[in-house]
């Protein structure tokens, strides 16, 4: 069974029990936990973590680090979750709503990020050079209570719809505020990012790639044949796009570029390339 599916009957047998949406605090807590110790260093969720002077989240996104801390001066109830903290509401509410609330800007202003989710809606809320709240990366599962409750009626067709692409988005959210020290950590963020529009294009009908497959095969000499052709023109597609960015920061890092491509910031902007690269395959 999938972390999505699991997370998907979890809600679903709770639903007639809750009282209000604290009831699902359990399923959100295990679906971050499944896709958090894929991580490293590992993410843990943590339910409802101490405050750190910004109110009570609804939940904390931990590294293994800070939980294996010891010491007055550096335990779970003194130290802010790294991975910024999650603020979750009823079904029946907005996202947009719930990320412009005050008590929103308090805990970004405390603690960096904040995920705002309904539970069937996940927004990332960042903050952009001057300080100011910053709507990221969003995944929707569905755009309404009933069509997420009719979701939960078959959990396995659904996330074979979603899996893949929802557990990548989680991930991306819970390394969003780790440091880009080294290439490899750019990679990560790029190989996650190629898995979803590989998974996007597959799903969708882009007439326009016809040409680029042409132009292709003619230069290389060679035939992408049948659905297995298909879908390996649309992977390397994806793996040249991605990895191109990722040789091209590469080469920045140790100054071989030069000219023009000098006037470009040298921090990558990992919502910049998703912007340029998966705009074409349409809205999450």
């Amino acid at each position: 069974m999938t972390t999505l599916e699991t997370y998907l009957r979890e809600l679903r047998d709770s639903q007639h029990a809750a009282v209000r949406e604290t009831s699902y605090y359990g399923a959100l807590a295990n679906l971050f936990n499944e896709i958090g110790k894929t991580l490293k260093p590992k993410v843990r969720y943590v339910i409802t973590p101490k405050g750190q002077g910004a109110g009570l989240p609804d939940g904390g996104l931990y590294t293994a680090q800070q939980l294996r801390r010891g010491g007055a001066g550096a335990t779970i109830e003194t130290t802010p979750p790294e991975r910024g903290c999650v603020e979750a509401k009823g079904l029946s509410e907005e996202v947009e709503r719930i990320a412009a609330r005050e008590q929103v800007g308090k805990y970004l202003k405390r603690y960096g990020q904040v995920l705002v989710t309904n539970y069937r809606d996940f927004l990332l809320v960042g903050r952009d050079e001057h300080d100011r709240p910053l709507l990221l990366e969003r995944y929707t599962l569905a755009a309404s209570e009933a069509e997420f409750w009719a979701a939960t009626t078959n959990p396995q067709a659904f996330a074979r719809e979603h899996g893949e692409r929802f557990e990548e988005y989680l991930k991306r959210v819970m390394l969003h505020a780790a440091p880009l020290a080294a290439p490899e950590d750019v990679a990560r963020f790029l190989a996650s990012y190629a898995r979803d529009a590989r998974a996007r294009m597959e799903k969708s009908d882009l007439p326009a790639l016809a040409s680029v497959r042409a132009a292709l095969e003619e230069a290389l000499g060679l035939q992408f044949v049948g659905a297995d052709g298909e879908h390996f023109f649309r992977s390397t597609l994806v793996q040249t796009l991605f990895y191109g960015v990722f040789s091209a920061w590469v080469l920045w890092t140790q100054g071989q570029l030069a000219g023009s491509v000098r006037k470009f910031s040298c921090q990558l902007s990992i919502s910049m390339v998703k912007t340029v690269l998966l705009r074409p395959f349409g809205r999450t």
